[in-house]
């Protein structure tokens, strides 16, 4: 327990040592992150090992040294954002074309984000890499990201295919989950692409995750995300849901299929008349 005393307007103050214990500790977590930046600005080409970390720094703690003291970060994330619109004209313009050529749209929707500092430093840490800039463009594949939703299956490939025939795509690693789905169900063609952006003094490759699902695919994984994020649930009711969770991806990918098949029919008419 601790003290007790009455300050100047007579209220009584407690002194617990435990909150005493725990403001300590606060400082002492600032002074080691004070610390750290001191390292890291010292550090060679604004790097730093993992293990060179203190212990005690949460995920947080490396996501501000990630903001604020490794150098070079705002320049890097603007670098993603401008690859980021490379690849979304490139698709813009292929929905444009087939808009004109074939009178529809195979793409409905175009989202893109690149991905936190906060999941930037648990994902380094997690993997054991070096913690730093040129880590970051280096090692991870999936800062920069672009989910692309077609209105059919065969839709997904068609674009994929158009991407990857320009000559200023490299495909770097291609994942296909819906020939081969994940476990839990999950659909959807992955794409590792790299596109140059052009600077005003150089010309500089950027690395794109490429997401392209289907209307089904995209609502079943959506609705799935929502309900299973960070969701404690027992083991029992998680299995039972997890059954539930793959028969609904089942039964979107039958639809999908059923769907395709209207419109292929629809489409053969049209090129009989």
């Amino acid at each position: 327990m601790g003290a007790s005393a009455k300050n100047a307007t007579g209220e009584t103050v407690v002194e617990d040592a435990k909150v005493e214990a725990g403001k300590s500790n606060v400082l002492d977590a600032r002074l080691s992150l004070a610390e750290v930046r001191a390292q890291r600005d010292a550090a060679p080409a604004g790097i730093m090992a993992r293990d060179m970390l203190p212990e005690n720094l949460s995920v947080q703690d490396l996501a501000v040294l990630l903001k604020t003291t490794v150098r070079g970060w705002q320049e890097l994330q603007a670098y993603y954002r401008c690859a980021l619109m490379e690849v979304e004209t490139k698709f813009k313009v292929l929905n444009e074309q087939f808009s004109l050529e074939y009178d529809r749209n195979p793409i409905e929707t175009i989202k893109t984000r690149i991905k936190s500092p906060e999941s930037l430093a648990e994902k380094l840490a997690r993997k054991g890499l070096v913690f730093g800039i040129d880590t970051v463009e280096r090692e991870i594949f999936d800062v920069a990201g672009i989910r692309v939703v077609c209105s059919f299956p065969e839709d997904i490939f068609l674009v994929a295919d158009c991407l990857l025939a320009q000559d200023d795509i490299t495909l770097i690693e291609r994942k296909d989950y819906i020939a081969n789905p994940k476990p839990n169900g999950y659909r959807g063609l992955h794409l590792i692409v790299e596109v140059p952006i052009f600077l005003h003094n150089e010309k500089r490759p950027m690395k794109v995750e490429v997401q392209l699902r289907s209307i089904a695919m995209d609502f079943w994984a959506s609705l799935e995300h929502k309900l299973r994020y960070k969701k404690k649930l027992d083991v029992e009711l998680a299995a039972e849901l997890e059954d539930e969770l793959l028969a609904c991806s089942n039964a979107a990918a039958d639809l999908d299929v059923r769907m395709q098949m209207i419109r292929n029919r629809i489409e053969a008419s049209r090129r009989a008349q």
